[in-house]
Formats: C-alpha cells, sequence, structure tokens
C-alpha cells in the first residue's frame, strides 16, 4: 500500500475509534448523533478506500453516495425525535428516554 492510503487507513480506524468512544462514554442525545455522524463518516471513508484498493472506484463512489443519502436521512430523524425528547423531558440525558415508555 502506498502512503496516501495507509495515512486513509489510519484515519479511519481513528474516526471509528473516536466514533465508537463518544457513543460509550456520552449521556448527551445530541452528542450521540454526533458521534454516529462521526462513525458513518468513518465507514464511508472506508468504503472508498476499498473501492480504490480494489480498483472498482466508480463502484465504491457510487455506494458512498447512497451512504451519504441514507446518512443524512438518519441524521434528519434523529436531530427531529432530539427536539421532541428535550420538549417532552426537559432534558436531552438518555438516562431519561426510559420514562418514555409506559
Amino acid at each position: 500500500m502506498s502512503s496516501e492510503l495507509t495515512i486513509t487507513a489510519v484515519t479511519v480506524l481513528c474516526l471509528l475509534g473516536v466514533a465508537l468512544y463518544g457513543l460509550l462514554t456520552v449521556r448527551n442525545l445530541f452528542q450521540v448523533i454526533i458521534a454516529l455522524q462521526i462513525l458513518v463518516k468513518g465507514a464511508l471513508i472506508a468504503l472508498v478506500l476499498a473501492g480504490k484498493i480494489s480498483g472498482q472506484i466508480n463502484l465504491g463512489q457510487s455506494l458512498a453516495v447512497t451512504v451519504i443519502v441514507a446518512d443524512t436521512i438518519v441524521a434528519v430523524v434523529g436531530l427531529a425525535l432530539a427536539v421532541q425528547v428535550k420538549r417532552y423531558t426537559g432534558s436531552l440525558d438518555v438516562k431519561n428516554l426510559s420514562t418514555l415508555r409506559r
């Protein structure tokens, strides 16, 4: 692998590590959504990198566009739910979500 591919692979691993750490440690709903977005961006870069390594860069890029569209939908719905949770509970703490069950 060339140096640029190595740097990209290390960047992907760093993004995935930061995102997993964020998902496991934060309790604020907005921060959880941000960590999820970072996780998807790392996977997206890994997808494009895999396409480049396999020689099918067009396939990797077309899958990346599909992932971007799906990720945008997830982000919008997640933020809308976070706003509704804030209105209902008065807090964005994930621990308070158990009060929504009835």
